[in-house]
């Protein structure tokens, strides 16, 4: 029976259907071409082809049985593809790892806004692309000839799930993988199946089953310092390391002097991460833990610390007395930083709405913030500043208030790094004025300020080593080789001598600094830290690799029983 002439043919009635025409065709068919070409130019072998062509099927079914229109279908999964590639590249580009399943989880309003910040030239690309896909989905829609069965689909939908947790658990992937260019998509898919598998076999966080001791719950009235408490500022000092590390980069004159101590040392930070996820070491100092026991969920540390990780620096502190304050350099609600910061013990966070900060802003706004706020505060109290920087942020592509370094000759290196050495003397000159009037406005005030760099730029991997290739460089990355991973740390005073300094160790990994604070300040240790400190002693200031993880899961399970560590 042939369909009436305003009948639109569908897969339903194939046999009475009238020729489809070139054009419903080619809106039918182009997605699934340009799929076909992205993944062979962006999937390096046959088995993440397979992977790929699965991950194309599942999307293209989950549409299906919503639209029930392959040309839309089409053009959405495609869509998603193709963001998920460019993403994956940014990713790289700036951590050396590619996006993983886990990622999902950090997509919100304040991500994107922070992206668009320090990014500000993809604002006009991505309305353009949201303005233009509104009638593009309404051509599709309206030439699309067929409809597909939603049991169809949801059987297309079964068979491809039926396949990837099929394959990977036939080979699963290796970690040291995603620090490789390419495999987008393979990679994304392969680990979602690894995720739940992992998330099913130990949970979010790795610690021993047991553990035959218990840690002593301290007493709220058990802080008793020995002489006056310094106020205390801790500086997350933005992507900043001593470039020197690599040979053959041109310096300005007098540079490093930026990465000593006022007592002339200089002293390495072993981060947990390289190129981003500043907020790792946001985790390491004030938890005093380490993102990388929470396996491939480290990503999302501080959004799952937040409300079960309740121990930390700024707890110690406030249960000494001080008022503690962190000063944020994007939204609160960016990674959860806010929920982490107040569950850690901070009192007071101000974010950068708050403090007024108009997109990318130089270290000396952060520190005029920071002056203002402890104005503000009683005389007599002791301040814990959690001082986070951004000015040296990625990407390096563009000059950064140029007018405030009016002198700045360029020594000769790409402009990328140039333009990272300019920043990094700009944050040396807003350090070196924020102490004068730290001293000025406060005088006779007792001051401890701890700095750190929180991680390598993204670039560090391309002229620490510049001769291997991509695998030898992501085999480095996965075995944490301290080159790709060593900043810096530095322990400045005014009108104060550091009580004990033992701890501050030449080198030390980033979950031990809240230990360092506390004791150049004279803060008794609680008995978490105090088992933390014999940890650090042990393993000669190595945290998660000492005794491939033993010692860290050890600590995680007294923490735990204690009641510090909740729902993990």
């Amino acid at each position: 029976m042939a369909l009436p002439p305003t009948s639109v043919p569908s897969v339903q009635t194939l046999g009475g259907a009238r020729p489809i025409g070139f054009w419903r065709a080619l809106a039918v068919a182009w997605p699934h071409l340009a799929a076909l070409t992205l993944m062979m130019v962006t999937e390096p072998d046959f088995s993440q082809r397979l992977f790929f062509a699965l991950a194309w099927g599942l999307v293209n079914g989950l549409w299906l049985v919503l639209l029930r229109r392959p040309a839309l279908s089409g053009a959405l999964s495609l869509g998603m593809v193709v963001i998920l590639v460019l993403l994956s590249r940014l990713k790289h580009d700036v951590m050396q790892m590619t996006v993983n399943f886990v990622d999902l989880l950090v997509i919100d309003r304040d991500t994107i806004a922070f992206l668009f910040t320090i990014m500000p030239k993809l604002t006009l690309p991505v309305l353009a692309l949201t303005v233009a896909a509104v009638p593009a989905g309404v051509l599709l829609w309206r030439l699309d000839p067929f409809r597909i069965r939603r049991l169809m689909a949801s059987a297309v939908v079964a068979a491809c799930l039926a396949g990837l947790v099929g394959l990977e658990m036939l080979s699963p992937d290796d970690p040291w993988q995603g620090y490789l260019r390419g495999g987008y998509v393979s990679k994304f898919v392969r680990s979602g199946v690894s995720a739940v598998s992992e998330l099913r076999q130990q949970g979010l966080m790795e610690s021993d089953a047991t553990a035959a001791e218990r840690l002593r719950v301290p007493l709220e009235d058990s802080c008793h310092p020995a002489g006056r408490r310094p106020h205390i500022i801790l500086i997350h000092d933005e992507s900043s390391f001593d470039i020197r590390q690599a040979e053959g980069i041109k310096v300005p004159a007098g540079y490093g002097s930026h990465f000593l101590s006022n007592d002339g040392k200089a002293r390495k930070f072993v981060a947990e991460t390289s190129g981003g996820a500043s907020w790792a070491a946001e985790y390491n100092v004030l938890a005093g833990l380490s993102a990388r026991s929470y396996g491939r969920f480290s990503y999302f540390v501080t959004r799952i610390a937040a409300g079960r990780v309740e121990r930390g620096l700024p707890l110690a502190l406030a249960r000494c007395g001080y008022n503690t304050t962190t000063l944020y350099p994007a939204q609160g609600a960016f990674m959860n930083a806010r929920q982490f910061h107040t569950t850690a013990g901070i009192q007071h966070f101000y974010d950068a709405r708050q403090l007024g900060a108009k997109g990318l802003e130089p270290d000396r706004f952060f520190y005029d913030n920071a002056l203002r706020l402890m104005g503000q505060e009683e005389p007599g109290t002791p301040q814990f500043m959690y001082v986070y920087l951004g000015a040296n942020h990625f990407p390096w592509l563009h000059r950064l208030r140029p007018e405030l370094t009016p002198q700045w000759r360029d020594p000769g290196n790409i402009p990328k790094i140039d333009e990272y050495l300019r920043r990094q003397s700009m944050s040396a000159g807003d350090y070196k004025d924020f102490v004068a009037r730290l001293t000025k406005q406060f005088p006779g005030e007792p001051f401890l300020i701890v700095r750190y760099g929180d991680h390598q730029p993204e670039f560090s991997s391309s002229i620490i080593k510049p001769l291997l290739d991509d695998a030898a460089t992501a085999k480095q990355f996965a075995e944490y080789n301290p080159r790709y991973f060593s900043t810096y740390y530095a322990i400045d005073t005014i009108n104060f001598k550091p009580v004990n300094k033992t701890s501050a160790m030449d080198t030390i990994d980033s979950p031990y600094l809240p230990i360092v604070v506390q004791e150049a300040a004279g803060i008794p240790l609680d008995p978490s830290f105090e088992e933390q400190k014999k940890m650090m002693l042990r393993c000669k200031g190595v945290f998660y690799a000492c005794k491939d993880g033993a010692e860290a899961r050890r600590l995680n399970r007294l923490l735990i029983d204690a009641g510090f560590i909740k729902n993990l």
